[in-house]
């Protein structure tokens, strides 16, 4: 099959199971991605040459209970009074829990800065490579969740507009470097990155931010410049934060000797290859959330 072909076929497969999965419901959007958090892992271990038994077993456990705590405490405390015959009820502060997480995962992403932009670090010790698999692989598939509920309930088209404010900055940033791209943004990294590629995929993802306030999440009037200002917000951390996030997957696989994290999507490589973005935007994202709403 051409490689063009098959990279397309493989795109469409993913977006519309991607789409498909956030707008049916609030479960299936969990359980896709705790999905691709386990392939994720997976991929991850393979990387830094990890056993993954243990961790997938761990990440796994660690998603389930979160977002049982997070999203179903009432059902989950009904469910074992019911099993237990007696009243239960699990004293979890939700709120503690998110910022002692949001605290872990920018601890690690901080680490991971200092990882990328270290030219002399060429393996990653036993230790660290468990502390990325907390802050780096589990937090932020996490907080990927957590942002899609807004501020009362379930909101897919965050979640949505998040991942095409994603999509958006990839493609004109390559479609851009590859046009008039003639500065390398970190050559020894990533060298088919540009200055001019990494600009335009900004420029373009706020445009996009633009848009989707004022088209598709279609704000009350008399917010609608506030709408404005969080999409522009969220859009410049997608171009900055994303980017990061790519450069320091690449560093992991270059790392490894490796072109990709995995196989499991034909002519696009891994889950970490496609989500390594939105891996490092989301606890950015969730931090601008809180950071919003103690604002309000």
């Amino acid at each position: 099959m051409n490689e063009t072909l098959k990279r397309g076929l493989s795109g469409v497969v993913y977006i519309t199971l991607l789409l498909s999965s956030i707008l049916y419901s609030t479960e299936s959007f969990i359980l896709l991605f705790g999905i691709f958090l386990v392939i994720a892992t997976y991929e991850f271990c393979s990387l830094v040459k990890l056993q993954n038994i243990i961790p997938i077993s761990f990440v796994i456990i660690a998603y389930s209970v979160i977002s049982l705590l997070s999203y179903y405490k009432n059902q989950t405390d009904e469910y074992l009074s019911h099993v237990l015959e007696k009243p239960i009820h699990l004293g979890v502060n939700v709120d503690r829990l998110n910022i002692s997480l949001l605290i872990i995962s920018l601890l690690v992403f901080t680490k991971c800065l200092f990882f990328l932009f270290d030219n002399k670090v060429q393996t990653v010790s036993v230790i660290w490579k468990y502390l990325y698999l907390l802050g780096y692989i589990l937090m932020p598939f996490i907080f990927i969740v957590k942002i899609s509920f807004g501020i009362i309930d379930y909101n897919p088209k965050i979640i949505i507009g998040l991942f095409i404010l994603i999509w958006t900055n990839d493609t004109f940033a390559y479609l851009v470097g590859k046009s008039i791209g003639k500065h390398k943004l970190y050559e020894r990294i990533s060298p088919k990155k540009t200055i001019e590629g990494f600009l335009g995929g900004v420029v373009f993802a706020v445009f996009a931010g633009y848009l989707i306030s004022k088209l598709y999440i279609k704000p009350n009037p008399d917010f609608s410049d506030t709408s404005i200002l969080i999409w522009t917000i969220i859009a410049l951390i997608v171009g900055v934060f994303g980017t990061i996030g790519d450069l320091i997957e690449s560093k992991f696989k270059r790392i490894a000797e490796v072109k990709d994290s995995g196989k499991i999507m034909p002519g696009h490589g891994g889950i970490l290859d496609r989500l390594d973005s939105v891996i490092f935007v989301a606890p950015i994202v969730y931090l601008f959330y809180q950071i919003l709403s103690y604002v309000s």
